[in-house]
């Protein structure tokens, strides 16, 4: 089961990662999960929201390039070796991690993990066959 997230090209200058979360915020988009990485120059911030779409059009409209993708989301148990166990199942079938953050659960016996993989639909059966509770677009809206 993928979940769409977006990457938004920021530059790596003071005021500019306030500047795109402000204009999310002002358009009444929630963010449910985020990541940014960077470079000297440049970062690339991860985006889980509540409003795909709206938020792609927002930030465009706003003059940010961005760009959606699939990743995999999941709950694993909030214990000691609880992440572990799901890459543990992901390793054993030959795939590939290419990054993953978290994001807490209102649940608190769980947090919420996004992978990004080489191969989600195989990952997705690996993990669902071991019992992991993979997260829809729908489950990250009312979270």
């Amino acid at each position: 089961m993928n979940i769409r997230q977006l990457s938004v090209f920021i530059e790596n200058k003071t005021g500019k990662l306030s500047a795109v979360l402000g204009l999310l915020g002002e358009n009444k988009i929630d963010i449910r999960a985020m990541n940014i990485a960077d470079t000297r120059d440049f970062g690339i911030l991860r985006l889980i929201v509540n409003d795909t779409d709206k938020a792609a059009e927002v930030l465009k409209a706003g003059g940010y390039a961005s760009t959606s993708s699939n990743v995999i989301a999941l709950d694993v148990d909030d214990t000691p070796g609880g992440l572990a166990g799901a890459l543990s199942v992901l390793d054993g079938n030959g795939i590939s991690v290419e990054y993953m953050y978290a994001s807490l659960s209102s649940a608190g016996s769980s947090a919420h993990i996004i992978i990004r993989v080489d191969d989600n639909e195989k990952a997705s059966a690996a993990l669902s066959a071991k019992g992991y509770k993979l997260l829809s677009d729908e489950d990250i809206r009312n979270i």
